[in-house]
């Protein structure tokens, strides 16, 4: 593992997205801080991570020849990669959120933001961001917030938890050029929180609704059944699922 190590930051995913414009980056080089000012999430949400109890790093992943249409592969691999490396780290219940949140027991502990480089139809290298609460024992607002050590009860060291969350996300990574998407959103699938459950969502009006998540299209949008066995389909921005 090629790392980076800086004190202080605004944002590991800022970090490499800069450099990558101004030097030639190693495919896999890894930048991790101890402490990120302005950690991003989704949809421009912002990741909280606490000096010293959390890891806030980002992997750059430069690929030969995968089609933008693949775009989603890579999220599907990573959150898989992230799932396998708390599993072998002995974290029990560990499910994907769509899209890309980790969770123990229901609440959240890994967020993961993917930033893709593109020319022309093909992506060219991709920033991918990763904060992953640790050792963290309150989450002070945020009720649905999780971390390692109280999902299992056990302490980590950091480091070690980096270097096994980044051997499973870049061998996860490495294979995706050559899998079929269908494999890959299978892999993703299999461990979908709530697959095949009455769920309640809301979507972009605030109009909340039951429905049941029966899996996830090759371009990452979810796929849900509502009344009538009839399955709709909603991008990021589009649906959220209430839970508690």
């Amino acid at each position: 593992m090629k790392i980076i190590k800086l004190n202080a930051i605004d944002s590991t995913n800022t970090y490499l997205k800069e450099a990558s414009k101004n030097v030639t980056l190693e495919d896999g080089i890894v930048v991790v801080t101890n402490k990120q000012t302005e950690g991003r999430g989704q949809m421009g949400a912002k990741w909280q991570s606490k000096e010293g109890l959390s890891l806030s790093f980002s992997v750059f992943k430069r690929f030969d020849a995968l089609s933008i249409n693949e775009q989603s592969c890579i999220s599907f691999v990573v959150s898989v990669g992230v799932k396998n490396a708390l599993q072998k780290l002995q974290i029990p219940e560990v499910s994907i959120k769509w899209p890309n949140d980790i969770l123990s027991y229901q609440k959240k502990l890994c967020g993961i933001l993917i930033e893709n480089q593109l020319e022309g139809n093909k992506i060219i290298s991709s920033v991918i961001g990763i904060g992953l609460n640790v050792n963290e024992t309150e989450f002070q607002e945020l009720p649905f917030a999780t971390s390692m050590k109280l999902a299992s009860g056990n302490s980590y060291n950091l480091d070690e938890v980096l270097q096994i969350v980044f051997e499973e996300v870049l061998k996860e990574l490495l294979s995706v050029e050559n899998s079929e998407t269908l494999s890959v959103k299978k892999k993703y699938e299999a461990d979908l929180f709530r697959i095949d459950r009455v769920s309640v969502f809301e979507n972009s009006e605030g109009y909340q609704f039951n429905g049941i998540i029966r899996g996830i299209t090759n371009t990452g949008k979810l796929k849900v059944e509502i009344e009538n066995e009839t399955i709709q389909v909603y991008g990021l921005k589009e649906i959220k699922m209430l839970f508690s």
